[in-house]
């Protein structure tokens, strides 16, 4: 709302010195003002591509805030604009033309576009399946969505595939706290959590065995 549209208030009390009165007038109207524009994050950056889901939001429009993908074209279908061209656009640049597109309905609209990465996550988790994350999510976030490491699973042995491509990310030191965008993590990627070499099972399952073979050897001894 602009502040020529304020209402006029007429207040029968006592009167307010002027310096109240024009910290008053400079506060804004409580639900009435859009948020402060956010500073771009990494995902600003993101080149887009097909099969790619992007969440926009549109600040007191719902009908224009959703999840929207990116088709094998690298279309975009969105109200007001239609068919999108957005193959290789940065998230940045499709913020700033649904803005625009916006700008023949509304005053000053405020939009935001995020990214979201569809990948699965596989291999001993919980969990396993497709998941649909944001990018500014670490490695080890998106195996917690899938309910963490099974028993047997190993973090230090997690594997990236890309179609016929494999990259192994040893999950110590300073990739903890790097998000997915950050090491190069694509939508439609596969975040894959190997076997132990040795897990707990597999250790109790030998000594088992170790005691039954013991067993057999002192029961062999006493016949």
């Amino acid at each position: 709302m602009t502040p020529e549209s304020h209402s006029t208030i007429f207040l029968a009390v006592r009167p307010i010195p002027w310096l109240a009165l024009a910290v008053l007038a400079a506060l804004p109207l409580a639900g009435q003002q859009p948020p402060s524009p956010a500073p771009q994050t990494a995902g600003s950056a993101y080149h887009l591509r097909p099969g790619d889901v992007i969440k926009i939001l549109v600040w007191g429009q719902v009908e224009y805030s959703g999840d929207y993908q990116i088709d094998e074209r690298g279309v975009l279908e969105y109200p007001v604009m239609g068919e999108l061209e957005v193959r290789d656009l940065t998230v940045a640049q499709l913020r700033d033309r649904i803005r625009q597109a916006l700008e023949a309905i509304f005053n000053s609209p405020f939009v935001t576009v995020r990214p979201q990465f569809r990948m699965a996550v596989l291999g001993k988790v919980e969990r396993p399946g497709l998941y649909i994350v944001d990018p500014t999510l670490s490695v080890l976030d998106v195996v917690a969505l899938a309910g963490g490491p099974s028993s047997s699973g190993n973090l230090n042995g997690v594997k990236l595939l890309r179609g016929e491509d494999q990259l192994r990310l040893a999950l110590e030191g300073g990739i903890r706290g790097r998000t997915l965008q950050e090491i190069g993590v694509r939508s439609g990627d596969q975040i894959i959590v190997p076997r132990k070499f040795l897990s707990r099972e597999d250790i109790i399952l030998f000594l088992q065995i170790i005691q039954v073979a013991i067993s057999a050897v002192l029961l062999a001894n006493t016949i």
